[in-house]
């Protein structure tokens, strides 16, 4: 699909890998529609990448919420035929810690925005990009691109709420891309390793070198930017379909 003249929308998209790859396909002249719950930095980002682009407060998690903004940029631009979803939590806790076992509500909380927020974008967005014509010689309509985590592999200690929650993210993508092969629409996913988002940017300058050296090779974090060109890439290459990408470095991760 050539990005130039689409219109996308991109969950999680006023920081970190969202906000990167709205950059990205923004210069490759995508409209670009910014779902997030940060309005200063929704606003602030669309204002930066200018004409093209819009923000919605989007809780991915809440069926209305969705479909208001769905409904925002097809006001705006049209019709939606990217979408990217990088919107999620990632708080860590113990099944049973020092202070008894995890609060139930607190692992519902990380599967209800991680896997069932990225179904709810999924299934609202495919709906529209079915019924555009076809930007393709093969008769693609849409292209849906996920965000996992090598955690959905590898979960460390205190992470399994958010394991859980990608490794659902990595197992519905092929039946979620079966489900709509006969409409138009791919489906694919990214699991990034440790990339040098906001989460990893607080930690000291220490800490940040031990976990760039537990990565194979090249030994450091990864940046957004390299996320957001696997996206390109997926969003470009018509044959990529029902996949999930590792874009770690190589990485296996240990215990703790």
């Amino acid at each position: 699909m050539d990005i130039n003249g689409k219109v996308a929308i991109i969950t999680g998209g006023a920081s970190g890998l969202g906000w990167a790859t709205a950059e990205l396909l923004h210069s490759k002249g995508a409209k670009i529609a910014i779902f997030d719950m940060n309005d200063d930095l929704g606003q602030q980002r669309a204002t930066t990448l200018g004409d093209g682009a819009v923000y919605f407060n989007v809780n991915v998690a809440d069926e209305a919420s969705v479909q208001a903004g769905i409904t925002g940029v097809q006001e705006a631009f049209g019709t939606v035929h990217i979408c990217c979803n990088y919107a999620g939590i990632g708080t860590p806790g113990r099944t049973v810690g020092r202070d008894g076992p995890l609060p139930l509500d607190w692992f519902k909380r990380v599967i209800d925005v991680n896997l069932v927020g990225t179904f709810n974008v999924i299934r609202l967005a495919a709906a529209v990009m079915i019924n555009n014509e076809p930007v393709t010689d093969d008769g693609c309509r849409g292209v849906i691109i996920n965000t996992a985590s090598v955690a959905a592999y590898e979960g460390q200690i205190g992470q399994a709420a958010y394991s859980a929650s990608k490794g659902g993210v990595v197992a519905m993508t092929l039946p979620i891309a079966r489900d709509l092969a006969s409409m138009g629409v791919r489906v694919n996913t990214i699991a990034p390793g440790l990339i040098n988002t906001p989460m990893l940017q607080g930690l000291p300058e220490p800490a940040k070198e031990s976990l760039a050296n537990t990565v194979l090779f090249p030994r450091r974090l990864g940046e957004p930017q390299e996320i957001a060109r696997v996206a390109e890439m997926l969003i470009e290459n018509d044959y990529m379909n029902g996949e999930t990408i590792r874009m770690d470095g190589g990485i296996r991760m240990q215990p703790k």
